[in-house]
């Protein structure tokens, strides 16, 4: 069986270097045997996660949307911006939601038995590493398997070229061999 790899980047912006990041390590992903879907949170406005709002009105139909994604694939691949040495809001929103349970399912179903692979870009010469400790703690506090090797790519901002695409050959390498690693290792988890 093909592994289902949703790649997606914890950025709303346009322009976000983590969406070009996490584009070409979705090419790796897919030259390692994986069927990808790369998706936009911009297609997903959800608001600030709410327990009254989840109790009186449920979970809000563009997060559902998310989760049912999240539940339909195997292994995620997620660039993260470094917002204050931390998770994006964006992207730590998307997630309080997903992990919310409806009604009869089981808990983290979203989560639990996954695997993922994190890459970041920002434009500071740590290139957003410190914010993914936190994306790393949060997923495999929800069961989700994370691997070791990342990506964290700074001076993001003069990586790219005019067409999206890392300029740098080694670097295009790096960032195509984290979706090839989560690829194939997600096919092993899926076989199992």
């Amino acid at each position: 069986m093909r592994p289902k790899i949703l790649a997606f980047a914890g950025s709303a912006r346009k322009e976000s270097l983590n969406k070009l990041l996490v584009r070409a390590a979705a090419a790796g992903a897919r030259a390692g045997g994986a069927d990808v879907t790369l998706v936009d949170f911009l297609e997903f406005p959800m608001p600030l996660y709410d327990g009254d709002l989840e109790s009186g009105s449920g979970i809000p139909a563009e997060a559902a949307r998310f989760k049912a994604l999240l539940v339909s694939h195997h292994g995620f691949l997620i660039s993260s911006p470094e917002y204050n040495s931390s998770i994006s809001p964006l992207l730590k929103n998307a997630f309080d939601w997903a992990s919310r349970p409806a009604p009869g399912e089981k808990t983290l179903v979203a989560f639990r038995g996954k695997t993922a692979a994190l890459l970041s870009a920002s434009p500071g010469d740590l290139g957003g590493l410190r914010g993914l400790v936190t994306v790393r703690s949060i997923l495999g506090n929800i069961g989700v398997f994370v691997l070791p090797d990342q990506m964290a790519l700074p001076k993001a901002h003069e990586a790219f070229g005019i067409d999206g695409a890392l300029k740098d050959e080694k670097l295009r390498a790096r960032a195509e061999g984290i979706g090839r690693s989560l690829a194939e290792f997600t096919a092993k988890v899926v076989a199992t």
